[in-house]
């Protein structure tokens, strides 16, 4: 069987509230966070001072072990989220460099280019 994913970590986190830092993140690659359920959730980014809608269907791509993030008690409906992440560990494992920071250029390559 081959891992159908970049990311060597995913968590299923299910109707929690989930305050933290990521701590075995690598803190250059930028985590995903994929939102389901029924549910009427906010995410937080308290060191950004940010809400934004959370509902199902939404992804978030985030630097998790650098930027505190939650997503707090809801009013109703059924969360669960799908969190990806690669673990620093598997870097120091197989003596590979870590990835520089992701860049608006990376992101938005070809469309940047004029």
């Amino acid at each position: 069987m081959q891992w159908p994913s970049i990311y060597v970590g995913i968590d299923v986190i299910v109707n929690q509230e989930t305050p933290h830092l990521d701590k075995v993140s690598a803190p250059s690659l930028l985590d995903l966070l994929v939102s389901l359920g029924t549910h009427d959730a906010q995410f937080h980014v308290s060191d950004l001072g940010s809400i934004f809608s959370y509902q199902p269907g939404t992804m978030v791509y985030l630097a998790g072990k650098l930027l505190h993030h939650s997503v707090p008690k809801w009013e109703k409906g059924e969360r669960i989220a799908l969190a990806h992440y690669m673990k620093d560990a598997v870097h120091n494992r197989f003596g590979l460099p870590r990835p520089s920071f992701t860049q608006q250029k990376d992101l938005l390559g070809k469309f940047l280019q004029t």
